[in-house]
């Protein structure tokens, strides 16, 4: 049987399914993470076939670079996606899965980009920028 996930954002205007095994979460600690979270992103990702979303029309697309767009309810402004431009699969915010989820984070990438307000001491593997 295929693994199921469901979750939305904090309003429930955007609800979404996957079919199928989940990435690792990876935490991302870049400034435009920061600056959207307040924190860092933390994210699995799936391939685009086994991603179903309702409400897609309340989602709003921001250009956060030339390569791709990060997507967040218009309603209530939760961060949901993130999508390379190009790529058959979308990355999605950990916390926006109901749980339990079964999921934990494999490693973190743009550390030397990250907050001054916080250490990472979780002992898991860190990148100065993305992943080798």
């Amino acid at each position: 049987m295929a693994q199921e996930h469901s979750g939305s954002c904090n309003c429930g205007a955007v609800r979404f399914r996957t079919k199928g095994k989940l990435r690792e979460v990876i935490a991302c600690h870049c400034s435009q993470c920061r600056k959207q979270t307040g924190l860092y992103y933390a994210a699995t990702n799936i391939p685009d076939r086994d991603l179903e979303i309702e409400g897609a029309e309340n989602i709003t697309w921001y250009r956060a670079s030339a390569e791709a767009g990060r997507g967040f309810c218009s309603i209530c402004g939760s961060a949901l996606f993130w999508k390379m431009d190009g790529l058959d699969h979308t990355s999605i915010m950990a916390g926006a899965f109901e749980t339990p989820t079964g999921l934990s984070i494999g490693y973190h990438i743009f550390c030397a980009d990250k907050g001054d307000f916080y250490e990472i001491n979780d002992g898991l593997p860190q990148f100065a920028q993305s992943q080798p």
